[in-house]
């Protein structure tokens, strides 16, 4: 099965190719910005060679992330999905962190701003926690229950130092396109589009009517 997959919903955009569990193309870059930018000549750079004809699925983080960062590369991948008509498989960021860490146990807590964290507890491959925002003091609280594990994402560092050593600091802070792919891989092919995960409402507020 060869399948396309991009991010752009955190830190970082990237790019991953695979035909089964040979990599064919792999990109990432961080950026706090400019992801709209990046992907398209991302994407045309690691499909240089390979038929977009020969995909046959696609795979994109769905959140949690930035408002426009989520944006960008689920509605570049929908296009994809309509002109290609094969199935748009959405993988969670923090599920692409934690599967990234390779460990039995692994925690992906991520700084969501104004003192909160994003958060996913994740066991032999799959998600025990479901992404949630919360305080970044709840997020210690939930992992520290949840027990020694594999530290990942951006609040990583903070926790490792809170919680003690038996919490292992991990060097990954982003999602990366590559575990998006291989997780997609297994996963059953959705009958539509997969929606934007958001865990908070947006900072933009449209106006109100007198």
């Amino acid at each position: 099965m060869r399948l396309l997959a991009v991010d752009t919903a955190l830190g970082a955009c990237s790019v991953a190719v695979l035909d089964g569990e040979k990599i064919l193309a792999h990109h990432l870059e961080e950026m706090a910005r400019g992801h709209a930018e990046a992907l398209a000549p991302m994407v045309a750079r690691a499909m240089t060679g390979i038929s977009f004809g020969s995909l046959d699925r696609l795979a994109v983080t769905t959140g949690p992330g930035t408002f426009t960062g989520q944006r960008v590369g689920l509605a570049f991948m929908r296009g994809l999905r309509l002109a290609l008509q094969i199935p748009l498989i959405g993988v969670t960021t923090l599920e692409a962190i934690c599967a990234a860490t390779q460990a039995p146990r692994a925690a992906a807590i991520h700084d969501a701003k104004r003192g909160e964290a994003y958060l996913l507890l994740w066991e032999n491959g799959e998600t025990v926690f479901e992404a949630a925002v919360m305080s970044f003091a709840e997020g210690l609280a939930k992992i520290q229950s949840f027990g020694p594990c594999v530290l990942a994402g951006t609040g990583a560092p903070a926790a490792s130092t809170a919680l003690g050593e038996e919490f292992v600091l991990s060097p990954l802070r982003q999602p990366d396109a590559l575990w998006v792919a291989k997780l997609a891989l297994t996963r059953p092919a959705p009958d539509g589009a997969p929606a934007p995960l958001y865990l908070r409402a947006p900072d933009a507020k449209l106006p109100v009517s007198a």
